[in-house]
């Protein structure tokens, strides 16, 4: 058993409850933790043998480019589309975080993390 982890992702992106959030867009991050099976990769150095973290990535992109409204439906969407499309994953943990977030106040980041 393994751990692939994809971090700092960064997406211009056009999410957001707010109208106007989808005209002008954000910055956005997107961590990902995979649990599968390294094993075979770890002995036979072919790429066949573990999970393409590169296609994990496309994935990702192209949920990315799909507008939602919350931060909640874009994480659990991407979570969705990485365990359906790409097999051996075993658990899988998606972190989207909105950057310099509009709350009236400084704020760094909002995340949300789901896992499955």
């Amino acid at each position: 058993m393994g751990v692939i982890r994809i971090e700092d992702m960064e997406f211009y992106a056009f999410h957001g409850h707010y109208h106007e959030e989808q005209i002008v867009g954000s910055h956005f991050m997107v961590d990902v933790t995979i649990e599968t099976d390294t094993d075979n990769a770890g002995k036979s150095d072919e790429l066949r043998d573990t999970l393409n973290y590169q296609t994990a990535y496309l994935i990702i992109k192209r949920e990315m480019e799909k507008t939602s409204n919350l931060l909640e439906h874009i994480a659990t969407r991407i979570l969705e589309a990485l365990c359906s499309e790409l097999p051996g994953i075993r658990k899988a943990i998606v972190r989207v975080s909105k950057l310099n977030p509009v709350m009236g106040g400084r704020i760094g980041r909002v995340s949300v993390e789901v896992s499955r």
